[in-house]
């Protein structure tokens, strides 16, 4: 995974916009007077998907109906707790496993736990694992990985770009990451980068949660904003369009679905599974809902990394 820390869901950037606070205000400005409010929380509405006798028919014969999901719900948009009690399973990861569930005939149960616990039990308490795990080596000696999305970093700017900013060449910017990230680790590296070479440094400036950052972008106390791929779109969907990428995505690699390695038929089930939802362009309109991008167009078993 490439979060190091659990960040808030952005559905708080809404109220942050329209209260013209933020969630830490000791940290962060005020969004400037005459702001439009930000988008609802989007959901996919997965009644549509239907069954696939051929696929289910590959589930093991002692499935008992429901498919058991492990998920850490704290990484917005992907998975979060939402809806009208703020305690409802939301995300693209989980609209993920509803169709899947959809394909297989079979009943969805996300359960929340510890990132770092969800590979451990899976077999055991989950029979899968879809929480925006990264596929690496590692994971790969202990699990299957059915790659079915690819995450990177990306830097979002204000819409329109403003200040006219060049994604190679930040330097002199203010730049704003959530503490714990991969890009709180990488912002001092390209700040460095711009001293060594002569240029003024990158200001870096760190907030507790995603939605501090993106209001700040937004409010102009940032110039440009550092996040994984799927948290910079969101933001841009989650702020009516006054946020926009800015450049390519970079460091991209695939996340997959966590199958216990001796689960032969499901893990065969749910990589039919995932290629269906592939082929009929249902992931990608479950991404597109969310404002992502980074859908793959094969549910390759095990990928080299």
């Amino acid at each position: 995974m490439r979060r190091r820390l659990p960040a808030l869901p952005l559905l708080a950037v809404a109220s942050t916009l329209v209260l013209g606070a933020c969630t830490n205000a000791s940290e962060a400005s005020a969004p400037e007077a005459g702001q439009t409010a930000a988008a609802a929380v989007p959901s996919y509405d997965v009644s549509a998907v239907e069954k696939v006798d051929e696929i289910a028919a590959m589930l093991p014969a002692d499935f008992d109906g429901t498919l058991t999901v492990g998920d850490n719900l704290q990484y917005a948009p992907a998975e979060f707790l939402g809806g009208p009690d703020g305690q409802t399973p939301t995300g693209y990861d989980v609209d993920l496993a509803e169709a899947l569930g959809r394909v297989l005939g079979a009943e969805v149960e996300v359960k929340h736990a510890e990132f770092a616990s969800i590979i451990p039990a899976i077999g055991t308490q989950y029979e899968a694992g879809i929480a925006s795990i990264s596929i690496n080596a590692e994971r790969l000696e202990q699990v299957n990985m059915i790659a079915y999305i690819s995450a990177g970093s990306t830097f979002s700017v204000q819409a329109g770009n403003p200040r006219d900013l060049d994604p190679a060449d930040l330097c002199g910017t203010t730049m704003g990451v959530q503490t714990g990230t991969i890009q709180d680790e990488d912002a001092d590296a390209l700040s460095a980068a711009c001293t060594d070479a002569g240029s003024e440094p990158v200001e870096v400036l760190r907030y507790s949660s995603q939605a501090d950052v993106t209001t700040n972008l937004v409010g102009g106390k940032i110039d440009v904003m550092y996040a994984d791929s799927p948290v910079g779109q969101y933001a841009a969907l989650q702020t009516g369009g006054q946020v926009e990428q800015l450049g390519d995505v970079t460091d991209a690699a695939p996340q997959g679905i966590a199958v216990a390695k001796d689960d032969a038929e499901l893990t065969a089930a749910l990589q039919a599974a995932m290629q269906r939802l592939m082929d009929e362009g249902v992931w990608t309109d479950i991404l597109d809902t969310w404002g992502v991008s980074g859908a793959l167009e094969t549910a390759e078993l095990n990928p080299a990394v």
